[in-house]
């Protein structure tokens, strides 16, 4: 597979945020994979909250969706990602973290893709919070994709989304150890009831004499804290809280009959974050103005985090489209 090293980022100038932060240089790191820019139907992948735009090949978080011979065939697409800018990916990193909303970084992912001259996408996929700036991006430039695929995800966070994003803040924020206890806390969004109760069965681990759900979310806290700076949790879970392609602006059905893209919604039937109700009624609301909309449901009991397990189901679902 190949895969275009890209040393140098975009550098955005004077950009101002909704809330009228101005960053003077504001970079905008991405990846290529599959073949190069201009020579095929190009498909955007937006990364979720602890991702980033190494979406396939060594270290690759979506390898089962992406790549040679799978779902988003690399042998036949462009595939581009962008860096959240103060992801932790590169060494830019923003420290006034409620300067931008999932909106901005529509408008940073969009600035991106006019510069790269990308033109019309083939696709724009994402899953959680990646799907929200999906939505965002979708709203602001109606004719940006032919297809748009929001996976585990809505365009607004709801009451419950933004109390647990409210919740991780004060974690974030306050606890001696915020990345680790956020993270445990995140956990218990992500999975499902169920989900625990199939993989840890009240099952003691001998050697901590602790339970082994116990150890497994301690284990999940440490991992991501070795890998993630405070800063970009802060940031991202405060995109994740502020998706609404409604806010300061016109109401759902005004934004969205102005695009002719597909629209391929994805929910998990056991998502407590973004909840199937939820995207149904979207869905609902979208059928009254529009023909090409289209609504799916992966069944598994992992929760949430289903859109980065149920490869096979997410195969199946996609395999028309691609």
């Amino acid at each position: 597979m190949k895969l275009e090293s890209i040393p140098n980022p975009i550098i955005l100038k004077d950009f101002t945020t909704e809330s009228g932060a101005l960053y003077n240089l504001l970079p905008l790191s991405y990846a290529l994979f599959g073949l190069p820019l201009h020579s095929a139907p190009i498909v955007l992948v937006n990364h979720a909250l602890t991702g980033n735009a190494q979406v396939t090949g060594e270290n690759g978080w979506w390898n089962d969706l992406i790549g040679e011979g799978k779902t988003i065939d690399t042998t036949k697409y462009s595939v581009l990602a962008f860096n959240v800018p103060g992801n932790g990916n590169d060494s830019f990193t923003i420290e006034n973290y409620q300067d931008f909303t999932a909106r901005d970084i529509a408008r940073i992912f969009l600035k991106g893709i006019e510069t790269l001259k990308a033109g019309q996408l083939y696709a724009i996929i994402g899953g959680s919070v990646g799907g929200g700036i999906a939505w965002e991006m979708l709203a602001l430039e109606p004719n940006i994709t032919q297809h748009l695929i929001p996976i585990a995800t809505d365009w607004k966070s709801t009451d419950w989304m933004i109390a647990n994003c409210f919740l991780q803040e004060q974690i974030l924020n306050n606890s001696s150890k915020p990345i680790e206890d956020a993270r445990i806390h995140a956990m218990l969004c992500y999975r499902s009831p169920e989900s625990f109760k199939e993989k840890f069965q009240r099952t003691i681990n001998q050697d901590l004499l602790i339970f082994n759900i116990e150890s497994w979310l301690a284990h999940h806290g440490e991992k991501l804290q070795k890998r993630y700076q405070l800063s970009s949790y802060k940031l991202m879970n405060q995109l994740l809280k502020t998706i609404d392609i409604t806010r300061n602006t016109k109401d759902f059905k005004t934004l969205l009959s102005k695009t002719t893209a597909a629209i391929h919604i994805v929910a998990i039937d056991s998502d407590l974050f973004f909840t199937p109700k939820e995207n149904l009624e979207t869905y609902d609301e979208l059928k009254k103005f529009k023909e090409n909309v289209f609504y799916s449901e992966i069944n598994s009991v992992h929760g949430h985090d289903a859109f980065l397990i149920e490869y096979k189901q997410l195969d199946n679902l996609l395999a028309a489209i691609f």
